[in-house]
């Protein structure tokens, strides 16, 4: 028997509780289901417990379960591609993603945006920040973050919404939220220079009560809905 269902009930109960901790409506955060290396059938599944917005890490497994799951006569779900992006791979992201938050170069913004089927809606976009300064990490570093915010926001086709950003991870509570908090502080700056954001694309299973409590509007969960993840790629 699935425990996607009762998994997707227990971290929902997570958001209320820290949602109601920074005294915040739970409904400003949603939960996005990271289905990366697991089958259509976990999404199914999910998608039957309720759930309707997914991110996929990997462009070709993500495109397959996209038309799996539009075969499969689903209700209408949202598409989120949150790995990194090679330009060679743009094409296929805008013309089959909803929402993208790994952009942190503007020729990938600006491919995106040429690339957009005209009959779709703009593409929504997070920037991904790299909040901790991690040279392992990608993302925009903080102080080329403003003039990228503002070129990408002027492209056609495209809608800036946000940032995202993956902090160095720690087990320490103060430590998560203090990287939370500086990424908010940067959303707060780019909103204060004119900038129409209303989305903060953080946290995951082990941090996502200091991401709430911090203003997460997106938090992005895998293993603890569909289970241990077993890696395929070389």
């Amino acid at each position: 028997m699935s425990l996607i269902p009762q998994n997707l009930q227990a971290i929902a109960s997570t958001i209320v509780a820290a949602a109601q901790e920074a005294g915040r409506a739970p409904e400003s955060v949603q939960l996005l289901a990271v289905s990366k290396t697991f089958a259509a059938d976990a999404v199914l599944e999910a998608v039957a417990a309720g759930q309707r917005a997914f991110g996929e890490n990997y462009l070709q497994e993500g495109v397959d379960k996209i038309a799996a799951l539009r075969a499969a006569g689903t209700a209408p779900l949202v598409w989120h591609f949150i790995g990194p992006i090679q330009s060679n791979k743009t094409r296929p992201i805008a013309e089959h993603f909803d929402w993208v938050h790994t952009v942190e170069r503007e020729k990938i913004a600006q491919r995106l945006s040429e690339q957009r089927p005209a009959e779709l809606a703009p593409l929504q976009i997070c920037l991904q920040v790299n909040i901790s300064g991690e040279a392992s990490k990608s993302g925009v570093t903080p102080q080329e973050l403003s003039a990228l915010a503002h070129k990408v926001a002027a492209l056609p086709n495209l809608t800036l919404r946000g940032l995202m950003a993956i902090p160095e991870p720690v087990e320490d509570y103060a430590q998560q939220r203090a990287a939370f908090a500086a990424l908010r502080a940067l959303y707060d700056q780019l909103r204060a220079e004119g900038l129409a954001l209303d989305t903060l694309s953080m946290g995951m299973s082990a941090d996502l009560r200091a991401a709430i409590v911090e203003g997460a509007t997106i938090v992005r969960v895998g293993s603890a809905i569909f289970g241990a993840r077993t890696y395929h790629k070389a």
